[in-house]
């Protein structure tokens, strides 16, 4: 999806859990659904602007999310935090550093930072490399807004778990995944939406994700246009789970294209 002049497209590279759908040696009914929205890779977005493209968390199938998404540039990676299936992908941006000839910016917090430069210490080794590396070009996060090609990012404190990490508001939407809760303070932030992402791993509870319940109960509370419920495990099939759920909120799947409205 090529947006309009002014306006802004996500499209979901990713809606799946930490091991993606179907999940290894699982014979359960959505693992072995034929229905192309049960197959969900590690969750990720690409936000389409101004000629711009930015990606949010590069997962382990980094590669296959932006061969189908027919992505032919990058210009920047913002990160959420830095567990495995977030940034496991971020080795294979060196295609674009290749085409574009330029640095890609990566953005996070420091803990999110830390961990990137530590997972992938090879990139910011002082010595010659020996074959070619990821050029990254590393920002710091303080919770303040930033800008990226015009557009305003807000960083949105989540708590996952005992994890602090960050959801992202650009314009009228936002992205919110692996989420325990959402603090107040970042609630208030949230007004005011077209489109809200927000995580619902699966119905029963779990220490660091939230359920489709506690979404559903978030989505009254913050009233957006349209929701979309992410970081979908296998208990979740799409076509049933989706019957129950109110006409504005639906399950997110890979592929999906989202045209945002101006804030």
């Amino acid at each position: 999806m090529t947006p309009p002049a002014g306006s802004l497209a996500i499209t979901v590279l990713g809606s799946g859990t930490s091991v993606g759908v179907p999940t290894i040696g699982c014979g359960c009914a959505v693992c072995r659904s034929s229905d192309p929205r049960d197959k969900r890779l590690r969750p990720s977005v690409l936000l389409r602007y101004g000629g711009r493209s930015v990606v949010i968390d590069t997962t382990p199938d980094f590669r296959a999310q932006v061969l189908r998404a027919g992505l032919a540039r990058l210009d920047a990676v913002v990160f959420t935090h830095g567990h495995a299936d977030h940034i496991m992908g971020l080795d294979d941006v060196r295609p674009f550093n290749y085409h574009q000839r330029t640095g890609i910016p990566i953005y996070g917090s420091a803990a999110t930072i830390h961990t990137v430069r530590r997972v992938f210490d090879y990139v910011f080794a002082s010595e010659a490399h020996e074959s070619s590396v990821p050029h990254l070009e590393t920002h710091v996060l303080d919770g303040a807004p930033f800008e990226l090609f015009g557009q305003l990012f807000t960083p949105i404190p989540l708590k996952h778990g005992s994890l602090d990490i960050y959801g992202y508001r650009f314009g009228a939407a936002a992205y919110l995944t692996d989420h325990s809760a959402i603090p107040q303070a970042s609630m208030e932030a949230l007004g005011g939406l077209d489109v809200l992402f927000l995580d619902a791993l699966r119905n029963r509870p779990h220490p660091t994700h939230t359920t489709v319940a506690r979404a559903l109960e978030y989505v009254a509370e913050l009233k957006p246009r349209r929701a979309f419920l992410t970081h979908i495990c296998h208990e979740l099939g799409h076509e049933e789970t989706e019957r129950a759920l109110p006409a504005n909120v639906r399950l997110a799947y890979d592929g999906l294209e989202i045209p945002v409205e101006a804030a």
